[in-house]
């Protein structure tokens, strides 16, 4: 009886006999087999240097897998879906490989003994791409405990499986085959301690300024998000000055207190306006447009229903995420209520329920909850989002406050993945008055364009936590304007008088700009003012009758008609009115209110407040990081000078960060 030949054996005698037999074809396969660990089947097609590779190829799919199950950070528009070269193959390998070394630094067991032969061997083929992208091919296994034989060269799991490599410059690391604007979001560039940064920030470009005679009205939904301005402080803090595109000055003015008067019977936020002379520029004037929601004692407030989303993917394994995460949400759990309730939903690799509702109460339970999370895997934003829901759906409170804390660095890369898809599941579940509150935490791979988008949506708050002192601003300092919504859809319309104002510009809120049509389209969706919350806009005005040295837009004139002629006998002293149109929380239809501003509300010997002063002393601060066009003479020296006699009472020191901030600020511009 003939007895069937062992599988390792067989492979053994058919690759002696193909050495013997092929010299040419052996000696390279020996060659390889020194360097490359290949696995039981047969290798790949080779894929050489002018061929796309296509995303059926067994390397592509072998990287997709590496990909998704180590949360690399890609960088190459539609990897998984489209062909790609070998320059950006290279580049999601690179990634890959300093991923791999996140992970086993803190375990050396964290990637599979098969993964690292599966990038050893991609990186021996992809070496000339790789040093192109500054990466050493031979840092893969140096200093590392290795046995080897004819066909394979393994890494024991008690040696270190690879070493740092070097980051990729800055002009590799997205790569678009068509249009670097295509996606219509930027990239940072490399930053401190960063290995590989694929931060994305939605582009902005500065409100211009308008014609009254041709565009008379300027309408826009406010906007509490505070994220940009402690996002802008790392930056500066590490050490360099944030991308244009970071910095969204309205965040950065709304992101302070404001002393405006508390609101009068049952409005739920008052109005506050002023005028002075434009610090920037003497010829022209600004005006402040201020709201102020209504404070709320913990005893009047209404019970919440809490679900936090927390993000344990593989990319929130660093000391500025999972962690400072969990030391957050400790924090807001220190300040709830027995009436409250806590639901704990995370999602990886899948999403699941860690903890079901627990009363405000139960702290102790909540709290334990919070440390047994850990990071690891792939991310499923999407399940995550739908799960959340689902437990606050389930716990509903018809009275209450009923929302989704989602903390993440935003790096959504399975499931419902697609801006359009999450933003549009957000949308339907706000309708049903479950509102979304985003946390945005870390740096290197941070998606500020994917999470603004989410909060904008969810009629919930944006913020950005980088240290433990911001989470307590954030979530026990303004607890109750950050989680309780008092108006909901707020939107201002102003009209420009042009027998007083020639031209207008809205400073900010470039993303926040709304149709005219849509300020009594109760359908529209607008921002959220929270209890206590102030929300500040500035306009800066040309007065009739300047020579400005503003280029201002050429249109010709009209044949048959004249737009914006003033109406003498109306508002004849009146610079502009301004509109504000609210929903209460509970409601459908919205409520109007009117306010127009008088031409003698400026007076030249009147000194502008302390809120004027520090709002146009923020606003000229972005103008400046941003390198706005229409910065005027604004410089670091004019912001301290206009900031330094206005930090007022500054109870937590907001201010006074702002002034140190400014001046850090100005000496990296120095060195620059």
């Amino acid at each position: 009886m003939s007895s069937r030949i062992p599988s390792p054996v067989w492979q053994k005698v058919s690759i002696a006999t193909l050495l013997l037999l092929i010299p040419p074809v052996g000696m390279a396969i020996a060659r390889q087999s020194v360097t490359v660990a290949l696995p039981a089947n047969l290798t790949p097609p080779r894929i050489s240097s002018n061929t796309s590779i296509l995303p059926r190829h067994p390397d592509y799919q072998a990287l997709k897998v590496l990909v998704q199950k180590y949360s690399c950070v890609v960088s190459v528009q539609n990897f998984g879906k489209v062909a790609i070269t070998r320059t950006e193959f290279a580049t999601v390998l690179s990634a890959c490989i300093n991923r791999s070394q996140e992970l086993t630094a803190n375990n050396p067991n964290a990637v599979s003994q098969a993964d690292i032969q599966t990038l050893q061997r991609l990186q021996a083929q992809f070496a000339p791409e790789l040093a192109a992208l500054k990466v050493k091919p031979d840092e893969l296994v140096e200093d590392s405990t290795i046995t080897q034989s004819p066909t394979t060269r393994k890494l024991t799991p008690a040696s270190k499986p690879m070493l740092a490599l070097p980051s990729v410059p800055p002009q590799n690391q997205f790569l678009n085959r068509s249009n670097p604007s295509y996606s219509g979001k930027v990239t940072t560039e490399n930053q401190p301690n960063s290995q590989f940064n694929t931060e994305s920030y939605n582009r902005i470009d500065d409100n211009p300024f308008h014609h009254v005679n041709n565009e008379p009205l300027s309408t826009f939904s406010i906007d509490v998000d505070t994220a940009s301005y402690s996002n802008v402080r790392r930056f500066i803090t590490q050490g360099t000055l944030p991308p244009k595109d970071a910095v969204r000055v309205e965040e950065l003015i709304n992101y302070f207190p404001y002393n405006y008067p508390q609101p009068q019977g049952d409005r739920p936020f008052s109005v506050t306006t002023e005028v002075a002379n434009a610090p920037w520029n003497s010829q022209h004037k600004l005006v402040l447009v201020g709201l102020q929601g209504k404070r709320h004692t913990s005893a009047t407030l209404p019970p919440s229903n809490l679900v936090f989303l927390i993000d344990v993917s593989g990319s929130m394994d660093q000391p500025d995420k999972l962690p400072l995460v969990q030391q957050s949400l400790k924090l807001l759990v220190n300040q709830l209520r027995p009436e409250d309730k806590v639901s704990l939903v995370v999602y990886a690799g899948n999403a699941g329920l860690v903890l079901p509702a627990t009363p405000g109460s139960q702290k102790a339970k909540i709290l334990a909850a919070i440390d047994r999370l850990q990071a690891g895997g792939s991310t499923a934003g999407g399940q995550g989002i739908e799960l959340a829901y689902k437990i606050a759906k389930q716990n509903f409170l018809k009275s209450g406050n009923n929302r989704v804390i989602l903390a993440t660095d935003g790096d959504f890369n399975v499931g419902v993945s697609s801006d359009a898809e999450l933003t549009r599941l957000i949308e339907q579940k706000r309708d049903q008055g479950i509102y979304l509150t985003v946390l945005g935490f870390g740096t290197g791979n941070y998606k500020d364009s994917k999470m603004e988008q989410l909060a904008d949506r969810g009629n919930g708050n944006y913020a950005y936590i980088d240290t433990l002192l911001e989470a307590k601003k954030v979530l026990v300092n303004d607890l109750r304007q950050t989680l309780f919504t008092i108006a909901k859809d707020v939107k201002i319309q102003v009209e420009f008088n042009p027998a007083k104002v020639q031209a207008y510009r809205l400073i900010g809120y470039e993303n926040r700009l709304l149709q005219n049509q849509d300020f009594n389209d109760d359908r529209k969706d607008a921002g959220e003012i929270g209890a206590g919350h102030s929300v500040t806009a500035l306009y800066e005005i040309i007065p009739t009758g300047i020579t400005s040295d503003v280029k201002l837009p050429q249109i010709d004139p009209l044949r048959y008609q004249r737009p914006g002629a003033a109406t003498p006998d109306i508002g004849a002293n009146e610079l502009m009115q301004v509109k504000l149109r609210y929903k209460l929380p509970q409601a459908n239809t919205s409520q109007l209110i009117t306010q127009a501003i008088q031409d003698s509300d400026l007076q030249s010997t009147q000194t502008p407040s302390t809120n004027f002063r520090f709002a146009s002393a923020i606003a000229a601060f972005g103008m400046v990081l941003r390198d706005s066009e229409y910065k005027g003479n604004a410089n670091y020296n004019l912001v301290m000078k206009l900031a330094t006699p206005a930090v007022g009472e500054d109870k937590e020191g907001y201010r006074r960060e702002f002034i140190r901030l400014v001046e850090q600020a100005n000496t990296i511009a120095v060195e620059k």
